[in-house]
């Protein structure tokens, strides 16, 4: 068993990972960029989304990038900002449908640990970024943790929903067991390509539909 990080279920399933050559590899990188770069999340937020879904109450997983990379917005949860910080253009796009989908008022918090607390899995495929440079911290590993993240969902009996949008997520389908699980895919709803057809998906009803239908409770995706 590798490093213990995780006080919930994920230690288990991931926690292998921890002591691999390039898990450890990037453990150095990110103590290099900590000590002499400002690197968002901060380090006590790294790991957010697995604290607040563990692994046996994951029901839907939303696949994000990188972290924003704006002082004070990401905390460790793709697409949701901390409390009090303007909504970015994605979120606001999100949001935007979340109230053509559902009804759901636009809240004036762009915080989603509502979500994550009810099973939804807001994971970014790398975890960390320098400030100010998009995708400065891809290629370091995150991907390797990440995709072995999504396996190892992926090897669960209990089905998982995930919503996959845009084209880097959508490349990570072919570790989804797809006789087991469900996939949604749409564009991504940053604000080059949300009117090519995220506006109107309606991912939030389709979601809920999906988990009515095999018993499960519906996610209350309203945050206002």
């Amino acid at each position: 068993m590798g490093k213990q990080i995780f006080q919930n279920d994920w230690q288990e399933v991931v926690g292998e990972e921890f002591s691999k050559p390039y898990y450890l590899k990037l453990r150095e990188f990110l103590k290099d960029e900590y000590a002499n770069e400002t690197v968002y999340p901060a380090k006590e937020n790294i790991w957010t989304a697995f604290e607040h879904t563990a692994y046996k109450d994951v029901k839907v997983v939303i696949l994000g990038q990188d972290p924003y990379h704006g002082p004070n917005q990401a905390h460790g949860l793709s697409f949701s900002v901390q409390p009090g910080v303007p909504h970015p253009p994605s979120l606001r796009n999100m949001l935007k449908e979340l109230e053509e989908d559902l009804g759901c008022k636009k809240p004036k918090d762009g915080t989603l640990t509502k979500w994550s607390d009810q099973g939804v899995m807001m994971l970014n495929t790398v975890l960390t970024v320098r400030a100010g440079q998009a995708n400065s911290h891809r290629d370091q590993g995150w991907e390797t943790f990440t995709d072995e993240v999504i396996r190892k969902l992926s090897e669960r009996k209990e089905p998982v929903i995930f919503v996959l949008w845009g084209k880097p997520a959508q490349k990570k389908k072919p570790l989804i067991n797809l006789e087991r699980h469900d996939v949604i895919e749409a564009p991504h709803p940053s604000p080059l390509s949300a009117s090519r057809g995220f506006f109107g998906s309606r991912p939030y009803s389709k979601v809920n539909e999906m988990l009515q239908k095999r018993g499960q409770q519906p996610i209350d995706f309203c945050l206002a």
